[in-house]
């Protein structure tokens, strides 16, 4: 591999897929995927949102960015209720996909997904697009990071 980012639909899904092909041929556990907003897109939606929080106020609000991994066939992401519902809404336009397991952590809100996977690397990388855009609610400019392969 040879980037390790992207900030357009297609790029970021060419990048998921040589991610996969690069894990897959590397024999490494996973590769994990991570959306950082562009900043201008992120400063609009935090304007939009109207809810008063600016500079160490916004900053203390951070939460971590969203993320996906992927390895041995098996997409892995943590996820709300609400944003599990979403990811079932996609997963339905994706027959090969398939979750698996569900894992509620009591120390944490939310629950652990992992969705079997078993296609090729370009389709996992439509689908890896889809969640960040439809369950992340990533903006289409967003920046995506292959952060381990």
């Amino acid at each position: 591999m040879t980037r390790f980012d992207a900030a357009t639909p297609e790029d970021r899904q060419k990048l998921f897929a040589e991610a996969i092909t690069a894990h897959r041929e590397r024999g490494s556990p996973f590769a994990t995927f991570e959306a950082s907003a562009d900043a201008s897109a992120l400063a609009a939606e935090t304007d939009a949102g109207g809810d008063g929080t600016t500079g160490a106020d916004a900053d203390d609000q951070t939460e971590a960015p969203p993320w996906v991994q992927f390895g041995d066939g098996v997409l892995n992401l943590d996820c709300t209720d609400a944003e599990l519902d979403d990811l079932k809404s996609v997963l339905g336009e994706f027959p090969a996909f398939k979750i698996d397991d569900l894992t509620r952590p009591e120390e944490a809100e939310g629950v652990n997904v992992r969705v079997s996977a078993l296609a090729d690397p370009n389709r996992v990388g439509q689908c890896v697009e889809r969640i960040f855009r439809e369950v992340y609610d990533q903006p289409e400019s967003f920046r995506a990071w292959v952060v381990a392969v």
